[in-house]
C-alpha cells in the first residue's frame, strides 16, 4: 500500500526556527538514501497523524514541490518525552532495484482459547526486521494466535515468510505468549 504526502523543502532551522514550524501544523524531517542527496523537508502533521493511525506500513511517496516523487520507508520518528507530540520524522528513499532493510509490523489476529481459560496475551514485540526487494517487502505480516493456550509462545522463526524475504531479526525472538495472570 503507497501513501502519497506533499513536501516542502526547509533550509537548516534552529530550536525556536523549528518550534514554530511544528506550531504551524508542519513537522520537520529528512529523506536519505544511498547515492541521493539528503534533503530537509516539511510535512502536513495531520497527514502524517493519519498515516500513522493506519498502521504505518508501506511506502510513502513523497512529493517535493518542483521535483519527481520519491519512494520512501518510514526510518525513524522523534516524539518528545513528555508529550509525546511527534518532534522530528527521518524517511529513507528506496530504489526498486536495491535491497532494503526495514522493519514490518506484525497484526496478531483472534481471541486465544487461554484467554477463555483465564490467561493472559502478552505482546513482546510487534515488528520484525527484514530485507528485501521494495517489491516483495510485506507492508503487513498477519499471525492467527486463536488457537493459543496458556504457556504458548510464537517465536520469530514461526512466522512464515516469502523466500524473497530476508529475515534479520533473531529466530528466537520472542513476539507473544499466552500466561495466567
Amino acid at each position: 500500500m503507497t501513501t502519497f504526502m506533499q513536501a516542502e523543502k526547509r533550509t537548516h532551522l534552529n530550536t525556536s526556527g523549528l518550534r514554530n514550524l511544528r506550531k504551524s501544523g508542519r513537522l520537520p524531517g529528512i529523506v536519505f538514501g544511498r547515492n541521493v542527496e539528503n534533503e530537509m523537508i516539511h510535512i502536513s502533521t495531520i497527514e502524517f497523524h493519519r498515516w500513522l493511525k493506519q498502521g504505518a506500513s508501506g511506502f510513502i511517496d513523497i512529493q517535493l514541490e518542483g521535483k519527481e516523487s520519491v519512494s520512501v520507508l518510514l526510518e525513524d520518528l522523534q516524539r518528545d518525552s513528555v508529550t509525546r507530540d511527534l518532534i522530528h520524522v527521518d524517511f529513507q528513499q528506496v530504489q526498486t532495484n536495491q535491497i532494503v532493510r526495514t522493519k514490518i509490523p506484525i497484526k496478531f489476529n483472534g481471541n486465544p482459547i487461554g484467554m477463555k481459560q483465564g490467561g493472559v496475551v502478552q505482546i513482546q514485540s510487534e515488528f520484525i526486521e527484514v530485507e528485501a526487494l521494495p517489491r516483495h517487502l510485506p507492508s503487513v505480516i498477519e499471525y492467527d494466535i486463536s488457537g493459543m493456550n496458556i504457556g504458548e509462545s510464537i517465536y520469530v522463526k514461526d512466522l512464515e515468510l516469502s523466500s524473497e524475504v530476508t529475515l534479520i531479526s533473531g529466530k528466537n525472538e520472542f513476539l507473544v505468549s499466552v500466561v495466567k495472570p
